[in-house]
């Protein structure tokens, strides 16, 4: 879908660069519908979540072709995502916003983790939650979900366009995950994003210290008095930001 590869140094920025930003930065360019609806963290994480997107594509089951025995054929489309996942990319789930069944458990997500994976997102179900919970990768979901995906999901696709909690995602999108939830960047927008919301939070660092110390908002945030210009050039050279 994409030629763009996230280069280290990027990465590292997004690392520091929340989720709000990156939300605001977007509905500047007019894309107002990039945070994944309705998933949270499975449990809560200090490091951000960062790489590129994988992705897998469940449709609604049909008993004649998901019973328990498709598990046992090696070209398994859900099996077959857990092992192919690039290490440092992201997971991304389609089970079209229905918890009811699991779109993977612990033992799965742990060998995605072992193989490198930046992260899971799916905005159904996980099985097995609390192991899953524990892994150091990041993992968001809708909510816990014991039954298995079978009874209501057939994994079908890898690495196509998919819908993940409302919001359009193409394989090689960057994603970005803090405890808030989880934005989708569009790969063409990696590069300046990274830099305008690294810009950002520099500036929300300087506002909220002045803030704490309080000054009112209006003229702060956003910056429009040059004395508060002035202080925040002052303050990023002290700060070294």
């Amino acid at each position: 879908m994409t030629d763009y590869v996230l280069s280290d140094a990027t990465r590292a920025k997004f690392k520091k660069i929340s989720t709000a930003s990156i939300a605001t930065a977007l509905f500047k360019r007019g894309l107002r519908n990039q945070f994944i609806q309705g998933v949270v963290p499975v449990s809560p994480k200090t490091e951000v979540m960062v790489g590129q997107a994988f992705t897998l594509r469940y449709i609604p089951a049909r008993e004649d072709r998901n019973p328990i025995t498709v598990f046992r054929n090696a070209d398994h489309p859900q099996r077959v995502a857990i092992e192919t996942c690039p290490p440092g990319q992201v997971l991304v789930m389609d089970a079209r916003k229905d918890a009811r069944a699991a779109t993977a458990g612990s033992i799965l997500i742990t060998r995605l983790a072992l193989r490198g994976a930046a992260g899971v997102v799916s905005d159904g179900g996980f099985r097995d939650a609390a192991g899953i919970g524990a892994l150091d990768m990041p993992a968001y979901h809708a909510r816990p979900s014991a039954p298995t995906n079978l009874t209501l999901h057939e994994a079908l696709d890898i690495n196509v366009p998919i819908a993940c909690g409302d919001v359009a995602v193409f394989p090689g999108d960057v994603l970005v995950g803090d405890r808030d939830g989880v934005m989708v960047i569009p790969a063409h927008l990696a590069e300046e994003l990274a830099d305008e919301c690294t810009a950002m939070e520099s500036y929300e660092d300087f506002v909220l210290e002045q803030v704490k110390a309080g000054d009112a908002i209006i003229g702060l945030y956003p910056g429009t008095k040059d004395e508060y210009q002035q202080k925040y050039e002052a303050w990023r050279k002290n700060n070294g930001r």
